[in-house]
């Protein structure tokens, strides 16, 4: 097997479960804060936890990102890996929510798995085969975290909460060490220009193609995570009890995903054919009207299906933003341009938790579905009309030149 394609496989395990860590303890941790006493002010303590790791990812990524392409990609993974381990691992052990907040802040700051696995990718694989590459790493993360709730709350429901957390230490533990014996980065070429992570923004915001992909992903990530501080205590609302409440509400966040599962290659094909814009907005709509429709559904079954329904367009946004950070961007900035994109990224893992938790604090829940469906459609929008006008722009070049 050629070396770059061990390194896709043996990334895109290492991605799609430390992805699924992140995210496997969003079932059951409004749970888990009523156990260990919060029972004020729930919703927004839940909210602050979510969004916490998210913005202190937000903040360091760069910096990692820049510390790679200096360094290496590789050691970069394997030091984010072991020391998720040791965080994930001490989350077992807390005993009020100052603690938890704390170790969820630290994760933010030293992490860095994913994006060093995506700039590793981005330059130890064949051009032609790059975008393609990017596209499946993006789809293990995106899939390890709509799958990770599943994953939490069935451990959450047969072994307790506590160690949910610590089976999630193992998993990036053990997904590290993968990478330690198998991955290979054989193109690597340190960076040695002296410039700064305030430089890099700068370079970003006079691109206005990639700037745009950058909007986008902030504003996906914020409407992916708006829904998760409130959505446990919505199943509990629906079902009329808090009983196997962790394992439902892992089932019903891991649907999208189990869609992707199915759906996301049929995309994939497509984007090869009719490129990634139109990809984009096929996925945005279908997911905003998706959004929208579970506010008619008040019954598990039936809310669960919309959910599903959902995830069949939604798994073709990410894809396809990542294959347009590639189309966007130069191959010596692209590093650095994923590390940017994870920040787009963070922020809106950051946003969202805090407004889904304002919202389900204040108003009804389905407001949180209303809102999430309004921000897809004003993203596809904006992706509808820039495509509109470059078209106008290209036309009027070629009408120039005649």
């Amino acid at each position: 097997m050629p070396i770059w394609k061990r390194n896709l496989l043996v990334l895109w395990i290492g991605v799609f479960f430390t992805s699924a860590s992140f995210s496997m303890v969003i079932p059951f941790l409004p749970i888990f804060l009523l156990e260990i006493g919060v029972h004020d002010n729930t919703e927004m303590w839940s909210g602050l936890i979510f969004s916490s790791a998210f913005l202190a990812g937000a903040i360091a990524s760069p910096f990692w990102g820049r510390v790679a392409d200096k360094y290496g990609r590789k050691p970069m993974i394997v030091r984010a890996g072991f020391v998720l381990c040791v965080i994930y691992t001490l989350m077992a052990f807390v005993t009020n929510p100052y603690e938890i907040l704390t170790l969820r802040i630290l994760q933010g700051l030293l992490s860095g798995f994913i994006p060093g696995a995506i700039a590793l990718i981005g330059t130890n694989t064949p051009n032609k085969k790059v975008g393609y590459a990017l596209s499946l790493i993006s789809s293990a993360s995106a899939s390890g975290g709509i799958l990770g709730p599943l994953l939490g709350g069935g451990i959450a429901e047969l072994v307790g909460n506590r160690w949910a957390f610590a089976t999630g230490g193992i998993i990036v533990g053990l997904a590290t060490f993968l990478i330690v014996f198998w991955v290979k980065e054989v193109n690597f070429k340190p960076n040695k220009e002296k410039g700064s992570v305030i430089q890099d923004f700068k370079v970003a915001a006079n691109n206005k193609p990639f700037l745009h992909v950058l909007i986008l992903t902030l504003i996906v990530s914020c409407s992916v995570m708006i829904i998760e501080p409130v959505l446990p205590l919505y199943i509990v609302d629906i079902t009329g009890s808090t009983n196997k409440t962790a394992l439902l509400a892992g089932i019903v966040f891991s649907l999208p995903g189990i869609a992707s599962a199915f759906f996301a290659p049929v995309w994939g094909r497509w984007a090869d054919k009719h490129g990634f814009n139109k990809i984009l907005i096929i996925g945005l709509l279908g997911g905003g009207i998706g959004s929208l429709a579970q506010i008619a559904f008040s019954h598990i079954v039936g809310f669960s299906v919309i959910r599903f329904v959902y995830g069949i367009f939604f798994c073709a946004v990410y894809p396809a933003l990542n294959g347009l950070v590639v189309k966007t961007t130069p191959e010596d900035f692209r590093g650095r341009a994923f590390s940017l994109h994870q920040t787009s990224n963070q922020l809106g893992g950051m946003a969202g938790p805090m407004l889904g938790g304002f919202i389900g604090g204040f108003f009804p829940v389905q407001s949180v579905f209303a809102v999430t469906g309004l921000m897809l459609l004003l993203a596809m929008g904006t992706v509808y009309l820039n495509n509109e006008e470059m078209r106008t722009s290209l036309k009027r070049k070629l009408a120039h030149q005649k």
